[in-house]
């Protein structure tokens, strides 16, 4: 459970209570993000917060058991709260709490808002039911639900002054939410097949003999299943390699939290490629003791060294 919010004289008890709010949907709907953001000064964890909570309820639409044509309404209804977010339309005493919370992390940060239009269009691209012929298709769905929150994550942490290649900051962001969606796409799998969704890329599941899909604990007849896992996890560490170059660009806290997170996803890629079959059994999951310990490793700089050391290797 991420820690309560601290009282700050110049945070009025309305906007408090409304990152209270969305704190308590974060710890309870998302404990790897959580993990994560708690190693962040308190405004910036609340603001993760609020970004959290407001896409929690993009994501909670598109999920849902609601006809499709109500599921469209209401997300356009969530990029109508949107849009009074961003216009200065929600007052501090307004009824909604995640919009109260995430207009005032709008003011206090330069956060690109237009990430969570984009989250809204990923959204509505599983409502609609969309397949992805090829890694280049399924990319634009993971920029738009996860590339966009590492970009919109980017304007709650900073680059540090003087960090050398900021300017690609917002790039490497991308990248690393786009690495942490394949490793959700891996892990969730049979979960996503139930619910009548496909991910991996048409021409990847035909290049190894998954065509028939995965609804059941075993691959299909005939198919080098393990082969499919593997060549995404590659594709994943790409991706991981790429967006931690990010890491050096942020102040020690938010390059913690980063890291943090992305080691739990990176560990869970570990575990999918010692064993691609536990994806078909079961969920999995990281036990608590090796999340504090990606954590302490994150705040330790460990990693942010690392990445570091081979930039300088690339210079030189």
């Amino acid at each position: 459970m991420i820690r309560t919010v601290e009282f700050e004289p110049h945070v009025s008890a309305p906007v408090l209570a409304a990152y209270r709010y969305c704190e308590a949907v974060t710890g309870q709907q998302a404990r790897n993000f959580a993990y994560g953001i708690r190693l962040l000064p308190a405004p910036k964890r609340r603001a993760m917060s609020a970004l959290y909570a407001f896409s929690r309820r993009v994501d909670d639409i598109g999920d849902g058991e609601l006809a499709d044509e109500v599921k469209v309404a209401r997300l356009e209804d969530t990029r109508a709260t949107l849009a009074r977010v961003r216009g200065g339309g929600v007052a501090e005493d307004d009824t909604d709490p995640v919009a109260v919370a995430l207009a005032h992390a709008a003011d206090a940060f330069p956060i690109p808002l237009g990430g969570l239009d984009e989250l809204i269009d990923g959204v509505l691209m599983d409502v609609r039911g969309e397949t992805y012929e090829t890694w280049d298709d399924l990319k634009v769905y993971c920029r738009c639900v996860a590339g966009a929150i590492g970009r919109l994550s980017l304007g709650v942490f900073g680059t540090e002054p003087e960090a050398r290649g900021a300017e690609r900051a917002p790039e490497y962001a991308d990248t690393l939410g786009l690495a942490l969606q394949l490793t959700n796409i891996l892990r969730d799998v049979r979960e996503d097949a139930e619910g009548g969704r496909t991910y991996l890329p048409a021409d990847d599941l035909a290049k190894f003999g998954c065509v028939a899909g995965f609804g059941g604990p075993k691959p299909p007849d005939g198919s080098d299943f393990a082969g499919l896992v593997h060549f995404e996890v590659r594709r994943a560490r790409t991706l991981f390699a790429e967006g931690y170059r990010l890491l050096p660009m942020l102040d020690r806290r938010s390059g913690a939290c980063v890291a943090a997170m992305a080691g739990i996803y990176r560990r869970l890629l570990d575990r999918i490629e010692r064993d691609p079959g536990a994806v078909l059994r079961g969920r999995v999951s990281l036990p608590g003791r090796e999340k504090a310990y990606v954590a302490v490793r994150g705040l330790s700089g460990l990693d942010t060294r690392q990445v570091s050391r081979r930039t300088v290797r690339r210079r030189a």
